[in-house]
């Protein structure tokens, strides 16, 4: 891995976005969240992903001059059409209007209809979070998880985030995959020349598998647990947008000159609307406090709270550089667009 200037990685993401046809805005929002991922670690979801969006933008499947369509017929409730645009500047912008409209009515739900993939989800609860906000995003993706006693893949990884901020810049936060990993963690694997544990994912005749290569469907986190998830942000961030759902929602790596149709949801609470919020704030900074303090377990160094890892990891960027890998690093430092390896037509081949 090497260690990398932010400016300079923003800097180098948004050109090479922009060179794919991107306008100024919408590649620094694109670029803003993959290096948001990278400097917290989630390297899944980061800098390696921008030559797959090149590709699929060479390709005509993401819109670069989209047109969103806005409905706000009910106080707290928008929905937001992003016309298949970026996926990371139309959940932006639609997180920006349901901040607004929260601190105005308590509460918003944002239903954002026909975008491409967004990356990080928790990129945008911890802008709900920086505002004052509590925020919770659910969003569908295409299928690679096989149901509980299942054998093929029906939902997605179905990733589910949240954020509640506390005192001053303190923000407690949760970012996860309904499967046990996320497939970019397993993505990350194979440009590593890493094994995987074998409760990430199954191989083409459902047994677990450690070669990160050999990878055929994903498992559930939790098993049954994480199985109702997935169900759960599926209707959510599906089917109650009126969008495809389950096995039927469009994969990252086939038609990728045609728009993929995602929903996403964001629900947005101002804590003041409930309870008073320098007391609600006072109550989560206290909160990861005490949870700082708690007596570790044999073996174990010390207790974190929630998402204090990618904080931890995130000041050590701020220090020495954002890790990347170094054939990311090369792709970004090439004249290149894209070698068109994307479009493979199996999920598995490619970097959910």
């Amino acid at each position: 891995m090497l260690r990398v200037d932010q400016q300079q990685l923003l800097t180098m993401i948004s050109n090479k976005l922009q060179r794919a046809g991107l306008t100024s805005p919408h590649a620094g929002a694109v670029a803003e969240s993959l290096v948001h991922a990278d400097k917290r670690g989630v390297h899944s979801h980061g800098a390696l992903r921008t030559e797959y969006y090149v590709e699929r933008l060479c390709k005509g499947g993401i819109n670069t001059a989209p047109k969103f369509t806005i409905t706000h017929d009910l106080p707290s409730v928008i929905t937001f059409d992003g016309d298949n645009g970026a996926g990371h500047f139309v959940a932006r912008e639609a997180m920006t209007r349901g901040i607004e409209i929260a601190q105005q009515q308590g509460i918003c739900a944002v239903g954002i209809r026909r975008i491409s993939h967004s990356g990080a989800l928790s990129f945008f609860v911890e802008q709900a979070a920086k505002a004052g906000m509590v925020a919770l995003s659910l969003c569908q993706s295409d299928p690679m998880v096989v149901p509980y006693g299942g054998a093929e893949p029906y939902y997605g990884t179905n990733p589910i985030a949240f954020a509640a901020p506390g005192e001053g810049d303190d923000y407690m936060m949760l970012d996860m995959a309904t499967s046990v990993q996320a497939w970019g963690k397993i993505l990350d694997a194979r440009l590593r020349h890493q094994p995987i544990p074998d409760d990430w994912a199954v191989d083409c005749k459902g047994n677990p598998t450690t070669d990160p290569t050999a990878v055929a469907g994903l498992n559930a986190i939790s098993g049954p647990k994480g199985y109702g998830l997935m169900m759960m942000v599926d209707v959510l961030a599906g089917m109650l947008l009126g969008l495809p759902f389950g096995k039927h929602v469009s994969s990252m790596y086939q038609k990728m000159s045609e728009g993929r149709n995602l929903g996403q949801l964001h629900l947005i609470f101002d804590p003041s609307a409930f309870t008073d919020s320098n007391i609600f704030r006072a109550n989560v900074s206290r909160s990861m406090a005490e949870l700082k303090a708690s007596k570790p377990a044999q073996g174990v160094e010390r207790v974190l709270y929630p998402g204090e890892d990618c904080v931890l990891r995130e000041k050590l960027a701020a220090r020495q550089g954002i890790a990347i890998n170094e054939d990311v690093w090369q792709y970004l430092n090439s004249d290149h667009l894209h070698a068109d390896r994307y479009e493979t037509g199996n999920p598995f081949n490619g970097a959910e």
